[in-house]
């Protein structure tokens, strides 16, 4: 499969929102942008909000996608998560931060690993 660098980003947060709805997942935000950081998506499974970080690469020969989720942006999307559960009430829900890493390789579907519980 092969998709511009430029459309990457986008092609994996469409394949992981696809994919968190087959595991009967909602799909509340996509793309939260605040000053203290960025949530590619946010979807709700019963009463647990989850807040993930979907890292995509055309290939794993150097590492998986999730490796790239460092300290730096950990930080970011847990600042991010506070702004948006301040904004909106969620009482009686639990939260957590999901990993989705995609690897396109030669063939049509794309690898999907799910990371519960990240970080």
């Amino acid at each position: 499969m092969k998709i511009e660098s430029i459309d990457l980003c986008k092609f994996g947060e469409e394949e992981a929102c696809k994919f968190l709805r087959k595991q009967r997942c909602k799909i509340l935000e996509r793309n939260y942008l605040t000053r203290r950081g960025e949530v590619d998506i946010i979807a709700q499974s019963g009463k647990i909000v989850i807040f993930v970080e979907v890292k995509t690469r055309s290939s794993s020969a150097y590492a998986a996608p999730w490796e790239s989720v460092g300290f730096r942006k950990r930080e970011r999307l847990r600042n991010a998560a506070k702004q948006y559960i301040s904004e909106h009430i969620l009482n009686g829900y639990e939260f957590r931060f999901d990993v989705i890493s995609i690897t396109l390789s030669d063939s049509v579907k794309p690898e999907i690993e799910w990371l519960q519980h990240a970080f």
